[in-house]
């Protein structure tokens, strides 16, 4: 794949309470480095995963209206990832028609590229998904901290 023509997207969905009320968020790039984003409140509750997925439709809808055709998807889902990019078997049985609806819509690409980031390199979107709800960023551990244990 060219990067001339690659296009970025960085996407983020969130539900407070989990499930709860559902944000949105879709960050795209273009090759030129030109940048489009899109956050929004979902009308129903849900889970965080279906946050993702309705986040990743959002992006893949911007990315097709500016004539993107080569997409490099940054995520932080694992479940984006293992069930969209690896085409393991859903577990989540009641994902499956978002699922669906993803796939079909990755279909409309030439190509498309996966890149699962940890929470705190997708920040930009992450921000703007909680952001549409009032919440500032998901609090994360630091790089290279360590877990403190509990004693029992």
């Amino acid at each position: 794949m060219s990067d001339v023509s690659l296009w970025q997207l960085a996407c983020d969905g969130s539900a407070v309470p989990n499930p709860g009320r559902q944000g949105l968020a879709a960050v795209l790039r273009s090759p030129s480095g030109e940048r489009h984003a899109q956050a929004l409140a979902w009308p129903s509750s849900g889970c965080n995963n279906e946050a993702e997925l309705r986040a990743l439709m959002l992006g893949l809808a911007m990315a097709q209206a500016h004539g993107a055709r080569q997409l490099q998807i940054q995520t932080d889902s694992s479940v984006l990832v293992d069930q969209l990019a690896d085409g393991r078997i859903p577990t989540i049985q009641r994902l499956l028609p978002l699922l669906q609806e993803a796939l079909n819509a990755l279909a409309g690409f030439d190509q498309i590229q996966w890149l699962w980031v940890p929470r705190h390199r997708n920040a930009e979107a992450d921000a703007l998904a909680r952001g549409v709800h009032g919440l500032g960023p998901k609090p994360g551990r630091a790089v290279g901290s360590k877990k403190k244990r509990r004693k029992l």
